[in-house]
């Protein structure tokens, strides 16, 4: 069974612990958080053996970000990359449940939770989160470091920018867009091409001024 370090003392990284534990798909070594109070901690069985550059350190185990916001993973992935660890070295963890059939692609360091579906022609990018029973329809495109929150559903031919962050039940439209590091509320229906940075909320979804959405802003998890 191959070596896991955990990134990040979150929530996320609780879920993922629980997920490849019950599945058998890593051997969960520890985590490692640049909180300095939580040195020497243990949750839910799993050490905390340092900070977030430590990671260099342990060369024989595999790497997983568990940062529930895209734009939160994607610097520490930057961060990492500075120090000489290379894409190869992020697992990637879907739990048994997820079924995707042959023709769909899960990037590295992406995390796909319980009853994630995706039907056909399915491509999600490097470290992309999808808590549980999201959606992907078919030839749905998902960049790298997008964030789909539970229950959130795509319908046929939607592309998903990068670092984005789709809310709890949103729906998206088939053949729409969300556009980089845009913003979806929770039970938003999207029905046409959210532009990049914005934040749209409501059914039918529609911009919204962020400073005024403070549910807009992706949770740390």
């Amino acid at each position: 069974m191959s070596e896991l370090i955990l990134i990040s003392v979150s929530g996320l990284a609780r879920e993922v612990l629980a997920m490849v534990r019950s599945s058998g798909q890593y051997d969960v070594v520890g985590l490692l958080d640049d909180d300095k109070e939580m040195a020497g901690v243990t949750v839910d069985g799993a050490p905390v053996l340092g900070s977030i550059d430590d990671a260099a350190n342990y060369t024989h185990a595999f790497l997983l970000v568990c940062l529930a916001s895209g734009k939160a993973r994607e610097a520490v992935v930057d961060r990492l990359t500075s120090l000489g660890i290379h894409e190869s070295r992020y697992a990637t963890a879907v739990d048994p449940s997820v079924q995707y059939p042959e023709g769909c692609r899960i990037g590295r360091g992406s995390i796909l939770l319980r009853n994630v579906t995706l039907t056909a022609a399915v491509t999600l990018g490097s470290h992309v989160v999808a808590m549980p029973s999201v959606t992907f329809t078919h030839d749905d495109d998902v960049a790298d470091f997008a964030t789909f929150g539970a229950g959130v559903s795509l319908g046929g031919g939607v592309r998903v920018g990068k670092a984005a962050y789709l809310g709890m039940n949103s729906s998206v439209r088939d053949r729409t867009s969300v556009g980089d590091y845009a913003t979806v509320g929770m039970g938003a229906a999207v029905l046409s091409n959210v532009p990049a940075g914005e934040t749209w909320v409501g059914v039918p979804a529609h911009e919204i001024d962020q400073h005024l959405f403070a549910f807009g802003k992706e949770p740390s998890r």
